[in-house]
């Protein structure tokens, strides 16, 4: 009889051991199931997901495969055991679909486009100055507009690092544009990186078209928002008003194929916006 209690004793510990043992296992696979239908609910159900769904952002749609991916590797992981694999692959589809969230916010859209944006006028901005810098030292003119355009440059640089980045635009913008309309007005000979050899009469009135088209812009951004004095205000308006007139007369000829005549009076509007534009506080050649 002893020794039969003893074996039941023994077995009942035996199994109460087993059971402590299995306890933390059985535990982790139930913490692992739950997060597993947590993750795919927050993936396909949630409206974080109906969120990234509707975005246009492929960036988010990216994340977002890659987060059903981790998901499905993380649910192979645990079928065959690997509890550790199992938790890597969760933590990873976790941190994609929070990237996919992010990702398809309209705020964060915004703001990286706009910061590529930037980037990209800033690049061409710097091309730019380069190329008008090397032609005013040829020409020996142009040197002020060199000045104007590398001012704002580094105030367009100065705002984005204290994070005015609508403000930094605009500087950019004007940087850009006298760079270019500078460099357009010292044009000529082997001086420009391009030819200025055109084939027809035609071929030079799109290159004037662009040219005017450039001083219009610079003008609208000098005077846009800023205050004028009053004299100085009806002379720039003038100036600006005589230009569109000859643009206008110089697309009509455009239009009846007399492309001679419409280059002529699209350089007389440029001219007109040259002077404009000096008003308004920028001095470039012209």
């Amino acid at each position: 009889m002893k020794r039969c209690l003893q074996l039941l004793l023994g077995a009942s510990f035996f199994s109460w051991q087993v059971a402590v043992a299995q306890a933390p296992a059985a535990q982790a696979q139930s913490s692992i199931e739950s997060r597993l239908a947590s993750l795919e609910t927050l993936i396909e159900k949630s409206s974080a997901a109906r969120a990234v769904e509707a975005s246009v952002a492929p960036e988010a749609q990216a994340a977002r495969s890659k987060a059903r991916e981790a998901l499905k590797a993380a649910r192979a992981a645990h079928g065959s055991g690997d509890a550790a694999n199992a938790e890597r692959q969760l933590a990873e589809a976790r941190q994609q679909m929070m990237q996919a969230v992010r990702a398809s916010a309209p705020g964060a859209r915004l703001a990286e486009q706009t910061k590529l944006d930037f980037e990209r006028r800033l690049e061409s901005t710097r091309a730019l100055l380069a190329a008008q810098k090397r032609v005013s030292a040829e020409k020996g003119t142009g040197a002020d507009a060199a000045r104007s355009a590398e001012q704002r440059l580094e105030a367009a640089l100065a705002l984005r690092e204290g994070g005015r980045m609508e403000a930094a635009r605009a500087q950019l913008e004007e940087s850009y544009l006298i760079a270019k309309a500078s460099l357009g007005a010292m044009r000529g000979g082997d001086t420009l990186v391009r030819s200025l050899t055109f084939e027809t009469k035609e071929e030079e009135y799109r290159y004037e078209v662009d040219r005017n088209d450039t001083h219009q812009m610079l003008l609208r951004v000098l005077l846009d928002g800023r205050p004028q004095a009053p004299g100085g205000q009806a002379a720039v308006a003038a100036l600006a008003e005589r230009a569109r007139g000859l643009r206008a007369k110089a697309d009509e000829a455009a239009r009846r194929g007399e492309h001679a005549a419409a280059v002529r009076l699209l350089e007389d509007s440029t001219g007109e916006l040259v002077k404009a534009i000096r008003g308004a506080g920028v001095y470039i050649p012209g």
